[in-house]
């Protein structure tokens, strides 16, 4: 693990309040925003939208391993599946103390149309202050602001007690695929808390929707259009069960109201189709319909007694036709997430806040799940999610970061481990 010798005048003594304030002021002053900006853009430079047979995030993760190398991290590269690696990077001070997880993902999303870009996706373009790129915000950006952060911390404060591990990882954007190998592997096991480097405008989030995503199939069968008596027809049950969704969502908001940080939770059809596979004709009555369903939670709701809510649907749609065969399976399961604000890694942020910017810290809360979803819910890790970018950025065509952000991002890092080690002293 990376360590260079001390020079921050503290040889290894615990630091009271006001040196330790001098030193993540340090640490914040040595990120190189030129070293920054460069690094942001190699990396938006490199494709890393999955598309099976051709593109994962095995290029990006590459370039990582060999640039973390170069900075002096011990690297580790393991795959948490075929040709989509984690890429792993650790600092130890050879002093006992407090263990933080810096983490962020490499894959993007698919850029979509070019034609509705004004730059090009990958082409990590420099206007008006802002890297234009797919990835820029979502989150390339975060994460090379958490790679020059502890670089900085490594040069400024050598001493500190403790160690801090960055994490970055495959697949946030699917199954999440990333964070679950790098839990099972045990990369998370014996940490203190992690920053997740999530684009949300700078803004301290302490709570995390929870997500299901649950499919359901209503199987009939085929038929001529002009003979539909010959078959069953899907269709009618899956619109009932759409609209006694919207009837579920709204129980759930007058049940639970709308989350301070997050606002009112949510059950939302996104696609339906008919047929359920093969092309769609008007002459022909599918035999199968599928309806997905995005539900996404607030702190105290129940996700079991959602998916109850679900079959109730159900059984009031076979309820009124008996033929009905309707079968829900919930794809994936996310958890809401939420940091007690008295914790460690909440008081670290909120004084690198106040260290950096002068000012009052600013609260949100994070609309989806993020890999921090599973270190807080398996593995019980306190999070911050706190990134460079606009909220409603990503997935976007002209996905961008404002520059001066992603420098403010890197020094609130670097603050705020400085603070979180330094506040651990033995």
């Amino acid at each position: 693990m990376k360590s260079r010798p001390p020079h921050d005048g503290s040889g290894g003594a615990m630091l009271d309040t006001t040196a330790l304030e001098a030193l993540a002021r340090r640490a914040a002053a040595a990120i190189d925003a030129d070293a920054l900006v460069r690094l942001t853009r190699d990396l938006v430079r490199i494709p890393s939208v999955y598309r099976p047979g051709s593109t994962t995030e095995a290029e990006t993760a590459a370039y990582l391993a060999d640039h973390l190398g170069m900075l002096g991290f011990e690297v580790a590269v393991h795959e948490a599946a075929p040709n989509r690696p984690n890429v792993v990077a650790d600092w130890n001070s050879g002093r006992p103390g407090r263990s933080l997880i810096l983490e962020g993902h490499t894959d993007v999303v698919t850029e979509g149309d070019p034609a509705a870009w004004s730059f090009s996706p990958f082409g990590a373009v420099v206007a008006s202050g802002r890297i234009y790129g797919r990835g820029a915000a979502d989150m390339k950006g975060g994460l090379a602001a958490a790679i020059c952060a502890l670089d900085a911390v490594c040069r400024t404060a050598p001493d500190l007690p403790g160690r801090v591990r960055l994490a970055a990882l495959a697949d946030e954007e699917g199954m999440m695929l990333g964070i679950k190998a790098f839990i099972r592997g045990g990369y998370a096991q014996g940490f203190d808390a992690a920053l997740i480097c999530e684009p949300e405008e700078n803004q301290i989030c302490l709570h995390q929707r929870g997500a299901m995503r649950v499919l359901a199939t209503f199987r009939g069968k085929m038929a001529h259009g002009a003979m539909p008596y010959a078959g069953t027809n899907p269709i009618p049950w899956a619109a009932r069960f759409v609209l006694g969704l919207a009837e579920a969502e709204a129980r759930e908001q007058a049940r639970h109201g709308a989350h301070t940080s997050l606002g009112l939770p949510h059950i939302t059809p996104t696609t339906v189709r008919a047929p359920a596979a093969g092309e769609p004709q008007f002459n022909v009555m599918a035999g199968e319909a599928q309806v997905t369903v995005d539900v996404r939670t607030i702190p105290g709701q129940d996700h079991a007694e959602i998916r109850r809510s679900l079959e109730a649907i159900a059984d009031h749609v076979r309820a009124q036709d008996p033929a009905a065969q309707i079968a829900l399976d919930v794809i994936e399961d996310r958890p809401w997430t939420e940091t007690p604000a008295t914790d460690p890694i909440v008081g670290a942020v909120e004084r690198a806040y106040r260290t950096i910017l002068g000012a009052e810290p600013r609260y949100g809360g994070v609309p989806g799940a993020t890999d921090g979803t599973f270190l807080r819910a398996w593995v019980g890790i306190p999070i911050v999610t706190i990134g460079p970018g606009g909220r409603e950025i990503p997935h976007q065509a002209d996905e961008y970061v404002e520059i001066a952000e992603l420098v403010v991002a890197a020094r609130l890092y670097a603050a705020a481990a400085v603070y979180f080690l330094g506040e651990g002293s033995p």
